[in-house]
């Protein structure tokens, strides 16, 4: 370029900087479009040298491409890729550095203004005689932009061709240039990026096409019921999801399951405690219908799948089995709350329910005359749903079955029985729904007998029913587990047992306090009443029973007492034992001289 300003060198120059700049265009990768800048400079623009210094994510400098028409001997300026450059440093060069336009010319004798961190490199050419000629410590630099002004990076060429500082055309071919360079740049990183973001998007895509697929097989292949229900819309509650090991537990197809919500399975006992369940994570033990009309014990276990956006999604609830759980605590609250021997309710079951029963206030005169909330006429003494019938066929099954309760049947009936574990003191009627006083029945015989408890005295009120206590001791027994054994000591209270069951009104309960003692709760009945269902124990107890082939015969003495609201379970049972002891009196038993003493062994 000697002729400068003849006009068919300009029309070459831009004839090569045109062929340069399709170059760039044509690089499919940032590398090669930094790779085409410094050719284009070396090869369109008549320098024998060019480097781009490209600004990193944390604003310094790195030298990523450079060229040189001819390699030097000492390695040229390819040494200095690689190398970073602050930008602090940068910044200082570029405003100390002669403006030419867009281009920033560095003379040799300002040098002290290059930072030692800035990657740079000097030729040996020759020194110049003029002052127009390029000295081998002269820069030129070419910042480059990108459309919203922000540094791409500069391109640094050395050591013109002609030998001196460009003129005013190469300048101008040079500014150009390196606007196309900056565009050529951007738009290489753009698609840098966007294949970036695409490979990202494509892994995350593959990541949740996984994910969805290990979810999946993770729900449909679970060995527990799983199920996903909807929490929004009309379909609020429904299942629209379950997999094959919740069709197996409740025995119906999936397409009928996803046309139902828990709460169309769920047992009615249990409603509340799913809804509660439902509308947060958690955990429930309820009971779910199956399709031949039993009642399936499982454990839900409810996770909140929510989305980042939009919030709560769904909820995907697992369901797992605990028949088998639930059947071993009912053998286990049975075996505590029930004689081993007979079966029926031991001494803690039977003060339990009897403690259930009673509340610490007495029912008296003035509250009846007031007729207070939950008392009046509706507070005298009903028969009592509360009790369980407690019959020796069931118990004896029971036991046969390998702890299998028949009793339980679809409902179940799983858990302690109720009251076990209840103070025997004063318990309240708190928890237990509306309460019914339990009153004294009224002793219309003239001076009572050993059948009757002692008149409520201090305003308690007397009713026509109330809750009797029959307390049976076994006359003879002793003599028969002597002489026989144990063994057919306990066949004999085996037996007993039976007959007492069979003796009773249904709802009455049956206990074993220990030894050869029994206690029956009737509630509802009157003073002969009372008497009446004394006399069939009596007799059902007395004719002889057959054991291991021989008959035995044993007699009983029975005393009633009376339970009454602001009595406790312990004077309740005294009374009732004094009572049979009046009764051994009176016929003239044998009376033990050991209050409390047992002549069997107890058994549970």
């Amino acid at each position: 370029m000697e002729a400068e300003s003849e006009p068919y060198v300009r029309l070459a120059t831009l004839r090569t900087l045109h062929r340069v700049v399709a170059d760039l265009n044509a690089a499919r990768s940032l590398a090669g479009t930094l790779q085409a800048v410094v050719e284009g400079a070396v090869h369109g623009l008549g320098f024998d040298a060019a480097a781009v210094s490209l600004v990193r994510p944390d604003g310094d400098l790195v030298v990523a491409a450079v060229w040189e028409l001819e390699e030097s001997a000492m390695g040229g300026p390819s040494v200095l890729l690689g190398q970073v450059g602050s930008r602090e440093s940068w910044d200082r060069l570029l405003g100390v550095s002669d403006h030419w336009g867009t281009l920033r010319f560095l003379p040799y004798d300002r040098g002290w203004a290059v930072a030692g961190d800035i990657p740079r490199w000097i030729g040996d050419g020759p020194m110049p005689v003029y002052a127009n000629d390029w000295h081998p410590a002269d820069g030129l630099l070419a910042p480059m932009y990108s459309a919203g002004g922000d540094l791409l990076g500069v391109l640094s060429v050395d050591r013109p061709r002609s030998g001196k500082r460009p003129g005013a055309w190469t300048r101008e071919a040079l500014e150009m240039f390196s606007l196309q360079a900056s565009i050529a740049i951007g738009n290489a990183r753009l698609r840098a990026e966007m294949q970036r973001a695409l490979a990202r998007l494509e892994k995350e895509q593959q990541a949740l096409r996984a994910s969805e697929e290990s979810f999946r097989q993770a729900f449909e292949y679970a060995p527990s019921g799983m199920a996903i229900t909807e929490l929004h819309g009309a379909g609020r509650g429904q299942l629209t999801r379950v997999n094959d090991a919740l069709c197996r537990l409740l025995g119906r197809p999936r397409a009928v399951l996803r046309q139902q919500s828990f709460a169309d399975l769920v047992h009615p006992d249990d409603r509340a405690l799913l809804e509660r369940t439902s509308a947060e994570s958690g955990r429930a033990e309820l009971r779910l219908s199956r399709r031949d009309g039993g009642y399936q014990w499982v454990c839900l276990r409810n996770s909140i799948v929510a989305d980042a956006a939009e919030g709560p999604s769904f909820l995907l609830t697992h369901v797992e089995d605990i028949e088998d759980r639930k059947r071993h605590e009912l053998q286990l609250a049975h075996r505590a709350s029930h004689d081993a021997l007979t079966g029926l309710p031991n001494g803690a079951e039977l003060k339990a329910r009897l403690g259930r029963r009673l509340c610490n206030e007495p029912l008296t005169v003035g509250a009846v005359a007031g007729h207070p909330a939950g008392h009046g006429e509706g507070a005298y003494p009903q028969p009592y749903s509360g009790y369980v019938v407690d019959s020796y066929s069931a118990h004896t099954a029971y036991e046969g079955l390998d702890g299998a309760d028949p009793r339980a049947g679809a409902a179940h009936g799983y858990g302690a029985s109720e009251g076990y574990g209840v103070s025997e003191g004063h318990p309240g009627p708190a928890g237990f729904g509306e309460h019914v006083h339990a009153v004294v029945p009224a002793d219309h015989g003239p001076g009572g007998d050993v059948w009757s408890g002692p008149f409520r005295s201090g305003g308690a009120v007397a009713a026509d029913k109330g809750l009797a206590v029959l307390f049976c001791d076994l006359d003879g027994f002793k003599s028969i587990n002597d002489r026989f054994g144990h063994n057919a000591g306990d066949a004999v209270l085996v037996e007993v047992a039976r007959r007492l069951s069979q003796a009773v009104r249904d709802g009455d309960t049956v206990a074993r306090l220990g030894g050869d003692e029994f206690v029956v709760l009737a509630d509802g009945i009157g003073r002969e009443e009372a008497k009446d269902l004394a006399h069939r124990l009596r007799n059902a107890i007395i004719p002889p029973m057959r054991i291991d082939g021989r008959g035995m015969r044993v007699g009983v003495s029975l005393g009633v007492g009376w339970a009454g609201c602001g009595m406790s379970t312990e004077e309740v049972l005294h009374t009732a034992d004094e009572r049979m002891y009046d009764e051994k009196r009176a016929r003239g038993g044998a009376v033990r001289g050991a209050r409390g003493e047992r002549s069997h062994r107890r058994a549970g």
